[in-house]
């Protein structure tokens, strides 16, 4: 496993995505508990959780206290691990996503987080989406008084433009140190928040990374994506997963990259937590980047 930083952190180059484990279509405890298990063997030390990644109403938490229970489980060192949780965003049930960026409810949502993940300080907590009726300066300075009242110990913003991301910066400074955005082989609308954030040094999840080259994607009726094609092609003359693939070309697109895909069986985040050792050559990375069917 090879490893980046998050701050002053390091941590392995592909982390765990946890919110399948808790949503729609979850996984039973047992299976939900072994993927956990399973990243941690493949030298996962970054799992991706949030307060509100549940599915039925009055569930908030499910997912924090479901890896704690497999966290206090596992027979191996989890000092290293790096649990990365977010607040600001609520679920009620339906499927439906509600944002609440008050700086109260942030606070709350923080200490929330904390008691179920049952650690001294939260090591990354993220706020998970701009709210649009609060003025952003006044989410990222919750996270500014939860940074030193030591409840957590860095912070990071999610779903945010660069000029949030200047923003944050000049509110947190050293504080901040990760963005995360949706970004992928299928959507790179955030390439600006990736520059930036590499320039700045922050570190840069990408989340649904693997976004465009499901099998589905080639048999859709209105015909395969290019990024779809050239990921695939790739992939059966490299003899691995597609999404091994679309893994090693978001690592090298910037140092600052650490995808968090989502896996809702040991094997998927085993196969991905290989990506890190896989080295793509100049031709193949033409080839992804290319906007024309490969």
């Amino acid at each position: 496993m090879r490893y980046r930083a998050i701050g002053d952190t390091a941590v392995s180059a592909v982390g765990l995505g946890a919110m399948p484990l808790s949503i729609e279509h979850r996984p039973d405890e047992q299976r939900a508990v072994a993927t956990i298990h399973a990243a941690l063997d493949a030298r996962v030390t970054l799992i991706d959780t949030a307060d509100s990644y549940h599915w039925h109403p009055g569930e908030i938490g499910h997912n924090e206290r479901l890896v704690a229970r497999a966290l206090s489980r596992y027979g191996g060192d989890t000092s290293h691990l790096l649990v990365a949780t977010k607040g600001g965003r609520g679920r009620l049930g339906d499927g439906s996503w509600t944002v609440d960026g008050t700086p109260d409810h942030l606070k709350r949502a923080a200490e929330a987080s904390l008691k179920r993940l049952g650690t001294a300080a939260i090591g990354l907590y993220q706020l998970h989406k701009p709210d649009p009726a609060v003025p952003w300066a006044e989410s990222v300075g919750a996270l500014r008084e939860l940074l030193d009242a030591g409840t957590i110990r860095a912070a990071g913003i999610s779903n945010v433009t660069t000029d949030q991301i200047h923003e944050a910066h000049a509110i947190l400074g050293d504080g901040l140190v990760s963005v995360q955005n949706q970004y992928s082989p299928a959507v790179r609308g955030s390439e600006p928040e990736l520059r930036l954030s590499t320039r700045l040094g922050l570190a840069f999840l990408p989340w649904s990374p693997l976004g465009g080259i499901s099998r589905s994607s080639l048999d859709d009726t209105r015909g395969p994506t290019a990024a779809s094609t050239a990921f695939h092609r790739i992939a059966d003359v490299r003899g691995v997963s597609p999404q091994q693939i679309a893994l090693a070309w978001l690592l090298a697109r910037s140092p600052a990259v650490i995808p968090v895909p989502g896996a809702s069986r040991p094997a998927s985040i085993q196969d991905s937590a290989e990506a890190a050792e896989l080295e793509l050559s100049e031709a193949e990375l033409r080839r992804l980047d290319d906007p024309l069917p490969g």
